[in-house]
């Protein structure tokens, strides 16, 4: 699992991390079906299902993605649990961590990616954590 914290108003980072972990299960092929995805949400008020929806459909998300949505308390607890951190700076633009981290099947996490992460540097890690 690809645990990941995104809006889908987002001007910057999230689209691109977005793109970049759908490029990489592409290329996985059909193991990517042992992989999901989960998008969880930092900006409860604008991450509606409709915008989810729209947003998964714009950017032609695989089926592997999961957005996580909710209320801000509910949306709080994932966000602890990951120690990651997200203001509102103004009505349009939330500020957060932007990082994605690669859990294996014992729910252990693996590897940190940064906001720069590469399709090809997650496509690595997944051959090898499903290789071994």
């Amino acid at each position: 699992m690809l645990v990941t914290f995104l809006y889908v108003h987002c001007p910057d980072v999230c689209p691109l991390i977005a793109q970049n972990l759908n490029a990489a299960l592409r290329q996985l092929g059909p193991s990517r079906s042992r992989v999901r995805v989960l998008a969880v949400s930092v900006d409860p008020r604008g991450d509606t299902r409709r915008a989810v929806r729209r947003y998964i459909a714009q950017r032609g998300l695989l089926p592997q993605f999961r957005y996580l949505i909710g209320t801000k308390a509910e949306l709080g607890k994932a966000s602890a649990a990951w120690h990651v951190v997200a203001v509102r700076r103004n009505p349009d633009v939330v500020d957060h961590v932007a990082y994605t981290a690669l859990v294996d099947p014992t729910g252990k996490q693996r590897v940190l990616y940064d906001s720069k992460l590469t399709a090809a540097q997650v496509l690595h890690d997944l051959r090898k954590l499903m290789s071994a």
